[in-house]
């Protein structure tokens, strides 16, 4: 998951340039954009799987290509998507790219004015469910590694205490809960078994 944010930063700062570009790019054939490479499109193809089709094919979409984050597409529907350096893919809505640059400085994310989502529907390889920086397992941060999910950020912190930090129930429950960036994780399938150890509620 650390991997996969700090990606994410690095594709904000691409996707507030799109628009950017799009508006300056001169008209006619002169203008237009050569169509992706082979490998680009199976990027595009993998990221924008993380989404429902509707959202992913007029998704903004950013991929890592010799180990740099590089604009592969320019999207029309304020949606990005993406794929990390470890072949995570997660599509955004604005609230969450907005949740993305705050978690990226390190500091408290806004409140969202409207519910955020983001879909990540071929699921992840793993994070701690109390340290939101933690890179790797350790025998006490509840590494939990989530199958095909949706991801919600409410608009009212205390909506989270109806939800419960044990991911092995199998329904909606809480990550990083008591810390700035907790959200609500939804499983679309049964969560796989993970490395860590069935945590203990955690209070707010």
């Amino acid at each position: 998951m650390d991997k996969v944010l700090t990606s994410l930063g690095t594709a904000l700062l691409l996707v507030g340039g799109m628009s950017v570009a799009q508006d300056k790019a001169p008209s006619g054939h002169a203008g237009m954009a050569k169509g992706p490479s082979a490998s680009d499109a199976a990027t595009i193809k993998k990221a924008t799987s993380a989404a429902p089709a509707d959202i992913g094919r007029d998704a903004a979409v950013v991929g890592t290509v010799d180990g740099k984050m590089k604009e592969l597409r320019q999207g029309t529907n304020g949606w990005m998507c993406m794929l990390n350096p470890i072949g995570d893919s997660m599509c955004l809505d604005k609230e969450w790219q907005t949740w993305g640059d705050a978690y990226m400085n390190k500091k408290d994310p806004p409140k969202p004015k409207s519910v955020g989502v983001a879909y990540m529907l071929k699921g992840d390889k793993g994070a701690s469910n109390t340290d939101p920086f933690a890179t790797k397992a350790t025998a006490d941060n509840n590494w939990v590694v989530s199958g095909p999910h949706i991801m919600l950020l409410p608009t009212d912190a205390s909506q989270l205490d109806a939800y419960p930090t044990d991911w092995t129930k199998g329904g909606p429950w809480v990550m990083w809960k008591g810390t700035p960036y907790a959200h609500i994780m939804v499983p679309t399938t049964p969560t796989p078994k993970s490395s860590g150890k069935k945590p203990a509620e955690r209070k707010p």
